[in-house]
């Protein structure tokens, strides 16, 4: 029961680090464009950081067979493919038959891989109280520390696809009530569903990869000034350098 307990306050302390936007509600809308792309710089490095430096070391630790590894990142290229071809159709039907400002199929697209992220981490979160409450501590402070940055990133690319503020909240906070999903799921079905969550790391690397470099890096590249250029590479590396720190930080 104490498990239960530890483990629903922690991921719903988790959870509510999506609203870390709310810290944007007092900025003008001017103000806000300015920095979107700096934002999205940083969730390309968050992006990737999380891909690189987190989820395949991970999977390669504990799969051990590298191969399947490989299979299951190209399966999450290829799943967010096709999920973004079918966004796309809906996308251009909306736009024929509505007219509602329409929103960048990428703003759907890393709402989707998010929620994929969070069901790891409360899996994760579940499992390690479920050994001990010290444990459980730990890993939900790495959840912790590597979730900030994160969720600034998913912030600033949901505002940059075309959500207002209020509703980039609500989506963002929405995909990270997910991890609440893993939580429960790894306290109602024990070592199994663990093990379920040992292979969607490398998928889930696949979907983030593909986000970062398919959607994420054509968008900045819109911007070709050279003092845009430079901020963006510096903020890309300041999301990568956050992670490759928490890294160290979550052992």
């Amino acid at each position: 029961m104490i498990s239960w307990i530890f483990s629903i306050v922690s991921v719903i302390i988790v959870s509510a680090i999506s609203l870390i936007g709310i810290v944007f509600l007092s900025v003008k809308p001017a103000r806000l464009q300015k920095i979107i792309f700096v934002l999205v710089s940083f969730a390309v490095g968050g992006l990737f950081g999380d891909a690189f430096l987190h989820l395949l070391p991970e999977s390669f630790y504990i799969l051990q067979n590298h191969v399947l590894i490989g299979e299951l990142i190209i399966a999450g290229i290829l799943v967010f493919f096709v999920l973004e071809k079918f966004i796309l159709w809906r996308h251009k039907h909306h736009i024929l038959t509505d007219t509602e400002p329409a929103i960048k199929p990428l703003g759907y697209m890393s709402i989707l891989a998010d929620g994929c992220h969070n069901i790891i981490d409360g899996v994760l979160i579940g499992s390690s109280y479920m050994v001990n409450p010290t444990l459980g501590l730990t890993t939900t402070v790495a959840v912790i520390l590597h979730e900030i940055p994160h969720e600034i990133g998913n912030f600033g690319v949901l505002i940059h696809s075309g959500f207002s503020i209020k509703r980039a909240l609500w989506f963002n906070f929405l995909a990270a009530c997910t991890a609440i999903l893993g939580t429960v799921s790894a306290l109602v079905l024990g070592q199994s569903i663990k093990g379920f969550s040992d292979f969607v790391l490398p998928f889930a690397a696949g979907s983030f990869i593909y986000i970062a470099g398919s959607d994420l890096v054509p968008e900045l590249k819109k911007e070709t000034t050279i003092n845009q250029s430079v901020n963006q590479f510096i903020f890309i590396v300041l999301g990568i350098l956050l992670l490759y720190g928490f890294r160290f930080l979550g052992n």
